[in-house]
């Protein structure tokens, strides 16, 4: 697709989009943010599963052991030097991610090694994170003079809770895969050469439910409390009248007559 920063295969029902700048160790840089917004794009004209990946770490068979990979080491930080007062005003991870967050589809995180900083702050954005024993997510930020100011700050208190959330970005500290686990920042552990088929086995499930049902469930979960149950009602009188719950629900109780027959 012409993407500098990222390989993207498309299918039927998903897009998988890889971060692809090993040289620097899949650092975000302004050429990442924008070509993930052009990938946004794309889908909320064409709503699919989006999982996101860095690079992937192998096995060694020279008794090395397994070489691990990245998911984003964080944001680029000889741009992130240069950027100034104006710039952290225009939000330039912040808006990227939150794009991310809203997409219609549910967004898969499936992370190898290192997701530190904004690499991290991309990951919460997502709907569900997967990842490797060799994990390490935190936001290191404070230490550099900075904040984690792309989605950290609000995001992390309500996946892992607040004294959690404090330790990481006030204290630094970085989470293993067993604490992220523990913790239900991610929902499975996987060897690295089963990572993805983690993945897409979690996108076959959803892929598996219906496209509008996914829909209206993601957005009604994300409105404020203030606008419960209204937005629960409005949503379920848009899906009482879909074609798909009229067919979906016929074929249950097909189904069930059918089971009935056979043990009667």
């Amino acid at each position: 697709m012409g993407y500098s920063t990222l390989l993207v295969e498309e299918r039927a029902d998903r897009l998988l989009v890889q971060l692809n700048r090993p040289e620097a160790r899949n650092a975000i840089n302004q050429a990442m943010v924008d070509e993930l917004h052009d990938v946004c794009a794309r889908l909320e004209a064409e709503p699919k599963i989006l999982i996101l990946f860095g690079s992937i770490g192998s096995s060694s068979s020279s008794g090395g052991g397994a070489k691990a990979g990245v998911f984003a080491s964080g944001a680029d930080i000889a741009e992130l030097r240069e950027r100034r007062r104006e710039d952290a005003l225009e939000g330039i991870n912040i808006k990227l991610f939150m794009r991310i967050a809203a997409l219609k589809m549910p967004v898969i995180a499936a992370l190898d090694g290192y997701a530190l900083g904004g690499g991290a702050e991309l990951a919460f954005a997502a709907d569900f994170r997967l990842g490797t024993p060799s994990v390490k997510i935190g936001n290191p930020e404070a230490g550099l003079g900075i904040m984690a100011a792309a989605g950290a700050s609000w995001r992390l208190r309500e996946l892992v809770g607040e004294p959690v959330a404090k330790e990481i970005l006030l204290a630094g500290r970085v989470l293993t895969a067993d604490e992220a686990l523990a913790l239900h920042l991610i929902t499975g552990i996987h060897e690295t050469g089963e990572l993805m088929t983690a993945a897409n086995a979690l996108a076959d499930r959803i892929a598996g439910q219906d496209a509008l049902a996914v829909q209206m469930t993601k957005a009604v979960f994300h409105v404020p409390d203030a606008m419960h149950p209204q937005a629960d009602m409005e949503a379920q009188a848009v899906l009482f009248e879909s074609p798909a719950k009229f067919e979906r629900m016929q074929a249950f109780l097909d189904r069930k007559k059918t089971t009935r027959k056979k043990t009667s």
